[in-house]
């Protein structure tokens, strides 16, 4: 395992109210709050199997694991560098024999992998389709950013991943609800949806999105988490619940 202080562009930070460890390059893309809200979203019961499409380096995998120490997890990854420390934090973590990391495109299907399928599967898909949309970001950032595939790729990615009752949990953009329930909708139901609001006045600019597959029920929409107040504190007490792994983000 490599010592982060010899490495220049990795850097060693915590999360989770410092319970997990992350190593991350410096200067490519920085686990965040999405990571943090779509692990605090995971509610795996014991036993069951948890994939992550797209896990980085492995913070909301992490994360997850933490929180849910009953359930094991997979994570994939398409980016050889991101997987290898994705693969070094969950040792670092003491997780290695729970979270497993794969290294795989979206793009190419559940299938290609020859895995089993999961109870549940969980991502935070790139928030971007065409490259007109985005100013370009740095291109250590460029596949946390673009969707090569497309938004398509990755709701067919987590329809073929999860069993018949499964789950799938999504964080996104809030301007791309409709597309997402319209992706899903063909083999999927039951959604519940919770608005990610920056304050109380303001629209959301985030979704979490929780699928059934094959589910029949009504689709309901949640009361929204607020992540800040005016003039407060860096956070909402109830979003600094949430992030210190205090406190779930129910459904």
């Amino acid at each position: 395992m490599s010592d982060p202080t010899s490495v220049p562009s990795v850097t060693e930070d915590r999360v989770l109210d410092g319970r997990v460890k992350l190593r991350q390059s410096a200067a490519g893309y920085r686990a965040g709050l999405d990571a943090a809200l779509l692990a605090a979203a995971c509610d795996a019961s014991d036993g069951e199997r948890v994939v992550e499409a797209g896990c980085g380096v492995g913070a909301a995998l992490l994360a997850a694991a933490t929180r849910r120490p009953g359930a094991r997890f997979v994570g994939l990854e398409r980016d050889p560098a991101a997987a290898a420390l994705a693969r070094e934090n969950a040792a670092l973590n003491g997780l290695a024999e729970r979270v497993e990391v794969v290294e795989g495109d979206v793009a190419a299907g559940f299938r290609a992998l020859a895995l089993p399928v999961f109870d549940a599967m969980m991502s935070n898909p790139p928030f971007f389709d065409d490259p007109k949309t985005l100013r370009a970001p740095a291109p250590e950032k460029t596949g946390a950013w673009m969707a090569d595939a497309g938004l398509a790729a990755w709701t067919a990615f987590a329809l073929k991943a999860v069993r018949e009752g499964g789950t799938i949990t999504l964080i996104h953009r809030a301007d791309r609800l409709a597309d997402i329930l319209a992706l899903l909708a063909p083999k999927a139901g039951s959604f519940r949806i919770r608005p990610i609001q920056p304050f109380a006045d303001t629209p959301a600019k985030r979704v979490l999105v929780r699928a059934v597959k094959t589910g029949k029920a009504p689709l309901v929409l949640l009361p929204a988490l607020v992540l800040h107040e005016r003039g407060g504190s860096k956070h909402s007490t109830q979003a600094e619940a949430i992030l210190r792994g205090e406190a779930p983000l129910d459904w």
